[in-house]
């Protein structure tokens, strides 16, 4: 997907948010909002969201003299889903299909985004999902793949949200015994993405295998990935990727058993997918 006059629009409303949530002075505020707005005077139209929006996170990074702009809000949300995972575990365990309930598992953290158009309660998104039908429903199709399938690259998106990811993990390791499965992490502090650092605080090197992607960009960017993570996105049977962003990197890239797993926050992602915000998907390419 490449940017669209929306998009403009929502990063400079998400550097606002960027100064509301460090608690940026009145004058850090107007260098941070004064840079992010000049930037996208000029901005190339051929590129992603996230690859717009990468160098200008970096540097209100820099102008703020944080390393991790979202450290502290990354910490709240990873907290805020933990009270949650041993209620997800229960119903993925108990559910006659438990296949589909870690799929509804997965999707709802995905609501757990600081870079969203619009934003969504947590607790009303779990409590409701495991009665909401996906909006695109691949999932018998994502089923079969992972029969023949030996192995599953699963690329991550955000902090709080990979927990979700590890317990999805940890049963498609039951139900798919034979499959080898990787774990994907960004290379870089961006917005609230999760990273190696997370990941490994949430023990995932013990459920699968965990992959710095080296990419500094809001969703996987395969020119920017290491070689190893190239690789792996070239020859994984099956890719689970999640969120928004990297719906937006990876789509023009052509190749076969892709499953974006998501759920629609921004106007641009909604009639990309032709479904409505709010609307969860699973989507195999």
């Amino acid at each position: 997907m490449t940017i669209e006059d929306e998009c403009i629009v929502c990063i400079i409303a998400q550097s606002k948010r960027v100064c509301e949530a460090i608690g940026a002075s009145e004058a850090l505020s107007r260098t941070i909002l004064s840079h992010v707005e000049s930037s996208l005077e000029n901005a190339d139209f051929t590129l992603s969201p996230p690859v717009i929006a990468a160098p200008l996170y970096e540097e209100m990074a820099r102008l703020s003299q944080k390393i991790d702009l979202y450290d502290d809000q990354k910490t709240h949300a990873t907290t805020q889903a933990h009270h949650y995972v041993p209620f997800l575990r229960k119903t993925i365990e108990q559910n006659n299909d438990p296949f589909m309930a870690l799929l509804k598992t997965a999707v709802v953290g995905n609501v757990i985004d600081l870079a969203a158009e619009v934003t969504f309660d947590l607790h009303d998104a779990i409590t409701s999902v495991f009665d909401t039908p996906f909006a695109y429903d691949d999932t018998q199709l994502l089923r079969e793949r992972l029969k023949s399938a030996k192995t599953l690259l699963y690329i991550g998106d955000n902090a709080g949200e990979h927990l979700f990811d590890a317990l999805a993990i940890e049963h498609l390791k039951f139900l798919y015994p034979e499959l080898k499965l990787f774990y994907m992490v960004r290379g870089n502090f961006i917005i609230n993405d999760v990273t190696m650092i997370e990941a490994k605080e949430a023990n995932m090197d013990q459920l699968c295998t965990l992959i710095d992607s080296g990419v500094n960009t809001p969703g996987f960017v395969y020119e920017r990935a290491t070689l190893t993570a190239q690789h792996l996105f070239d020859t994984a049977d099956v890719i689970i990727a999640k969120g928004m962003g990297n719906y937006e990197c990876i789509t023009p890239i052509k190749r076969s058993n892709i499953c974006f797993l998501l759920k629609v926050k921004c106007s641009v992602v909604s009639r990309s997918l032709g479904h409505e915000i709010g609307s969860i998907i699973c989507k195999i390419d």
